[in-house]
């Protein structure tokens, strides 16, 4: 089994704080091998950024995403300059409110912007990504993200990331990925 996973967005949405997240969740609190690699543009915030993964149950030759099969879109322009690297038929997952998808694509969506500014904090959109994430594609369990988290973010910020975790997690719009009926 090799997952490879892009996560895109742009400075300031925390898009390699959810690299590091996943990465450790894979690599740490699974039994995968994992690789993380990411980009950013000369901009401190707002230039495009992504997080690169490779989740495998063997070892790892060649720690460069090529041809993403899961692409995480928090941005219009992540989206616009990472999905032609992407394979066709790769799961996509995008922030809905900041991402509209090529026609006939069907992508997994939720809020993770609004859902984060509605926790009082929209430094959590990535969290709420992950959590999402996490449901969704169910390559690692609930438990080993939610040691990452506490592994990563500081003690202070534990309460709200695990809500932001739980909100993306629990969101509707998972139930389409478990095969359920959109709400």
């Amino acid at each position: 089994m090799r997952s490879e996973i892009r996560i895109a967005g742009f400075g300031g949405q925390g898009v390699a704080l959810a690299g590091v997240i996943l990465g450790k969740a894979m690599s740490i609190y699974s039994n995968y091998e994992a690789v993380m690699t990411q980009s950013y543009g000369p901009e401190a915030r707002g230039g495009a950024s992504s997080a690169n993964l490779i989740l495998s149950d063997e070892p790892i030759d060649y720690p460069f995403v090529l041809k993403p099969d899961i692409l995480v879109a928090l941005s219009q322009e992540a989206y616009a300059l990472y999905r032609p690297d992407a394979r066709k038929d790769a799961l996509l997952l995008i922030d809905e409110d900041l991402v509209f998808p090529n026609n006939g694509e069907a992508p997994y969506c939720i809020p993770a912007t609004r859902l984060a500014e509605e926790l009082g904090r929209r430094v959590v959109t990535n969290v709420v990504m992950v959590g999402f994430f996490t449901a969704v594609t169910q390559l690692i369990s609930r438990e080993a993200v939610e040691k990452a988290i506490a592994d990563t973010v500081r003690p202070k910020t534990l309460p709200l990331n695990f809500k932001a975790f739980e909100v993306g997690f629990n969101h509707p719009a998972v139930q389409r990925a478990a095969g359920g009926q959109d709400e």
